[in-house]
């Protein structure tokens, strides 16, 4: 049966509970467990899809297709099991999943309360969550509760996992509380008070703490750390401090050392191996000792908020580490591009234009595309950043001048990016499939596998198959795509059901390295193994910046 571990914060949010959670995670599946986790959301939106990122960062999308909190992303880059909508789920599912019962009828008239029902329900959800990893039970499902101890939305999941570790035998639960420690710059010293009143509040809940993981600039000093384990009540050996580093790669390592994983499995009865991470030792070695530096350029409307590009940074980091590279990111906003020159793209490496909704900032970032191809810079458009960089080709290259998306321009007289039900061919009439079906225009979500052309960039990439994830509506107009190609554009992939272009690409007599994907390959990216498509971009960015011959490069 799954044993459970909860992470639970306390003081403030955002001190990195995700984390903690996935290199606990990390060290255990080292050691030969089955690892999953499970994200634990107490808002009560049904998911964060429709969430703004300077609200909750950027949606992680699995690989069944559920938009999900951006820790899951965290979750996959450390442990080698596939998150599935399963692994995460907010108050806004539960109450719906509950509601939908009480008007089926299945609480046969009985008063819904949120003990029991409710927190059952959260109960039920953690167990399916936990059977749905590794084709079959885990051995541990790691269980992070978004939120911090005190806040009432957070209750029903604390609740739950009382009752869980009521229920269970002896040694199938465990706790684990991250909790802030400020330095306090003007008495110059830290302050263990806030740490102190969270674990009495959770206390109060029936939660004790098997560890705590006390978040501070600097390591707590065994004086500090003896005080917490005092008032907590929680033995001074699993008090771990958990300092600063540049490197959320090092977590796993400091955890270790400090005996974290080994206390976790004393408290479930478990007897393992030891903990193997010298995949993280080189990682890190790799990363503080870089052959190369670079910079790319990435352009976007949410530059001031880098967690809404999370995944994407990490895969660019991933690839710099497998190149023994340092990549600087510059952030660039797409709306000064519009509104100003081009000069802050000078001395870029490469240009990377992602994914994004809306408007705003679109023309700013084909200005960035067009310096691009222009300039023979390599780049790479995901999602959003293909679809510009095909209304930038065909308005620059392909003479429609007036060409556009729908998203940004619904009347536009060349919709060259279009939702497919509003493609249009050269009758004016909308596309339709030869059973007389429209083709929808819902949201693309998960994954999807498709054949890869021969001969092409694509290909030297993937080989002949591509399968990755999306997260899109729009799509390509087939109809103007033989324009396209006559004008020299390749579509080097298309789905195979509905035959829309997956990847597109310039070839090599055009530029040297110039190419878009309507998927998001940050997704599947992981720093043990990297992944090939941000490795070949970065390959191409040394070549461009001088660093590495094309001889030189990996195949």
């Amino acid at each position: 049966m799954t044993k459970f571990v909860f992470v639970t914060g306390g003081v403030v949010s955002s001190l990195g509970k995700g984390i903690a959670a996935a290199s606990l995670a990390a060290i255990l599946e080292s050691r030969g467990l089955k690892v999953t986790l499970l994200k634990l959301d107490p808002y009560i939106n049904v998911d964060p899809g429709t969430m703004s990122p300077f609200q909750h960062g950027e949606v992680f999308v699995t690989e069944d297709g559920a938009e999900t909190d951006l820790d899951l992303g965290h979750y996959e880059r450390f442990v080698s099991a596939k998150m599935r909508k399963s692994n995460n789920f907010t108050t806004g599912q539960i109450y719906e999943s509950v509601i939908r019962k009480e008007r089926r009828g299945e609480y046969l008239g009985k008063t819904v309360q949120v003990i029991p029902h409710i927190t059952n329900e959260i109960l039920t959800f953690i167990e399916r969550g936990a059977a749905a990893s590794h084709d079959g039970q885990a051995d541990v499902a790691i269980c992070e509760i978004g939120g911090t101890v005190g806040d009432i939305e957070s209750l029903p999941f604390l609740e739950a996992a009382r009752q869980m570790n009521l229920r269970k035998p002896r040694g199938d639960t465990a706790f684990i509380h991250l909790t802030l420690v400020p330095y306090i710059i003007s008495a110059g010293e830290l302050k263990t008070k806030p740490t102190q009143h969270s674990v009495q509040k959770l206390r109060e809940i029936g939660i004790l703490p098997t560890a705590l993981l006390c978040r501070a600039d600097r390591p707590i000093p065994q004086e500090e750390a003896s005080k917490i384990s005092l008032f907590s009540n929680v033995r001074e050996e699993a008090v771990i401090s958990v300092w600063d580093v540049d490197t959320i790669y090092k977590i796993p390592q400091m955890l270790h050392e400090q005996g974290l994983d080994q206390i976790i499995c004393d408290e479930l009865n478990l007897q393992l191996a030891p903990a193997d991470l010298s995949i993280w030792s080189n990682l890190v070695f790799r990363m503080e000792n870089p052959k190369h530096h670079i910079t790319i350029g990435m352009v976007g409307k949410y530059v001031d908020l880098t967690e809404s590009y999370k995944s994407l940074i990490e895969a660019l980091r991933h690839a710099g580490i497998h190149h023994e590279s340092k990549v600087d990111i510059r952030y660039i906003d797409s709306e000064l591009l519009e509104h100003g020159d081009v000069a802050n793209l000078e001395g870029l490496d490469a240009i990377l234009v992602p994914g994004g909704f809306g408007k705003r900032g679109t023309e700013g970032k084909m200005k960035a595309i067009a310096y691009a191809r222009i300039q023979k810079i390599p780049y790479l458009g995901i999602c959003l950043g293909m679809q510009l960089a095909v209304i930038e080709f065909a308005r620059s290259v392909a003479g429609f001048a007036q060409s556009n998306s729908t998203e940004f321009e619904p009347n536009v007289l060349h919709p060259v990016v279009a939702l497919i039900t509003e493609w249009k061919n050269r009758d004016g009439k909308i596309e339709q499939r030869s059973d007389g079906s429209d083709l929808g225009g819902t949201m693309r979500l998960g994954s999807q596998r498709c054949p890869v052309k021969a001969g092409t960039l694509a290909s030297r990439i993937y080989g002949s198959e591509v399968n990755e994830r999306h997260r899109h509506r729009y799509e390509v107009n087939n109809g103007y795509v033989p324009d396209l190609e006559k004008a020299g554009l390749i579509i080097s992939a298309r789905t195979p059901t509905e035959d829309l272009p997956e990847m597109m690409e310039l070839p090599e007599s055009m530029h040297p390295w110039f190419f878009g994907v309507q998927f998001h390959p940050e997704f599947t990216s992981t720093p043990r193994y990297g992944h090939p498509l941000f490795n070949a971009f970065i390959e191409a960015a040394l070549i461009h910046a001088g660093k590495i011959s094309p001889e030189k490069a990996v195949a």
